[in-house]
């Protein structure tokens, strides 16, 4: 049975998505998805919120990130597994899905593991626009993983960045980080220490994936002036920078019910003061207001940073054409005879 046009949902493969990224460019599309980003959270408060729901072993975690506008809803499962590497593997793997809330359809599914890396950076770089201090053309990218060129094209396209300073506790992947950045037309400088990375830099990102309280920025490595991007701690248990540096700092969090469970501020007393993004974004509290603040996002991500990039997503396929159409919804000729529609699709046994 040929498959009608209502049980067909278009399906974004991973060649799918790569073939999109090059058609648009890589920096454009962060930068188009930053937009988007930055649109949901100026209408922040139509959105359902929740925490993640999170399943915990040993190893590592996964998760189900869901959110809707009242008009859409989406969702993405993720996992991070910081063991993967070592067999070959991925730490971060993902799909996601749009649906339409008043008939529950799915409008979108797709790839997400490309995408989360994209909207990752974006959501970065869209957040230091509004808090790093004015005039940031250096960042110090301490952690040289998956996510790295991602983050540094990213401020490179949406905040201005010239150089970028490398710093990972294995050589081979700062090595593999400055060879993909070669050609992308931004200064990079290999460093042997975090405290040589962080040398000039008004902008520190710490990117790191193993699954323990970690000190990766120590408190007399931070000076004032400076804008921390903290994106490896996403999970309870995991951390990246010394308490002392949140100490000092005016921090600033996507949704604090997820950020106090998985983020740097788990360190904290719950009752730390902490400013929302959408606040700063809609001019409804300050965002930089000296020289010398040291202002931190503690990132974890969250759901509506993925509905977003979704959104973004969708809204190219017209366009392009780059998806499948997958055969994923049962359409009965009379919905309410699904077992007819079964026996019609019997094989002819004569």
């Amino acid at each position: 049975m040929k498959p009608s046009d209502k049980a067909l949902v278009p399906f974004v493969s991973v060649d799918h998505m790569m073939q999109l990224i090059h058609h648009i460019g890589v920096e454009e599309m962060m930068s188009g998805i930053a937009e988007y980003i930055e649109d949901d959270f100026r209408r922040w408060e139509l959105f359902d919120k929740t925490p993640r729901v999170a399943s915990h072993s040993e190893v590592g975690v996964i998760e189900l990130m869901p959110t809707s506008d009242g008009e859409m809803y989406g969702f993405k499962y993720v996992n991070g597994h910081p063991k993967n590497t070592k067999e070959g593997l991925q730490t971060v793997t993902a799909f996601g899905l749009l649906a339409n809330v008043e008939t529950g359809y799915p409008m979108l599914l797709s790839e997400m593991t490309m995408l989360t890396a994209l909207r990752t950076a974006a959501t970065s770089a869209m957040v230091a626009k509004h808090l790093a201090p004015k005039g940031s053309d250096t960042m110090a990218m301490i952690g040289n993983g998956a996510q790295s060129e991602f983050q540094t094209l990213a401020m490179k396209a949406i905040c201005g960045l010239k150089t970028v300073r490398l710093y990972d506790v294995d050589p081979a992947a700062t090595e593999k980080c400055a060879a993909n950045l070669a050609s992308q037309g931004i200064e990079v400088v290999r460093c042997k220490t975090p405290e040589e990375a962080i040398e000039g830099a008004q902008i520190l990102t710490s990117c790191t994936a193993d699954k323990q309280y970690a000190t990766i920025l120590s408190d007399n490595m931070v000076g004032s002036g400076v804008h921390i991007n903290a994106i490896g701690g996403d999970c309870p248990g995991k951390t990246e920078l010394a308490a002392g540096i949140l100490q000092r700092s005016d921090i600033f969090v996507e949704y604090p019910p997820q950020t106090r469970i998985e983020g740097e501020i788990q360190q904290l007393p719950e009752d730390h003061p902490v400013t929302e993004l959408w606040q700063v974004i809609t001019g409804k509290a300050p965002g930089r207001t000296s020289d010398r603040q040291i202002t931190l996002f503690d990132s974890v991500g969250f759901a509506i940073e993925d509905f977003s990039a979704l959104r973004y997503v969708r809204d190219q396929l017209e366009a392009t054409g780059l998806y499948h159409a997958l055969d994923l919804l049962a359409d009965p000729d009379d919905p309410r005879d699904l077992f007819g529609m079964l026996q019609r699709a019997a094989p002819d046994k004569t």
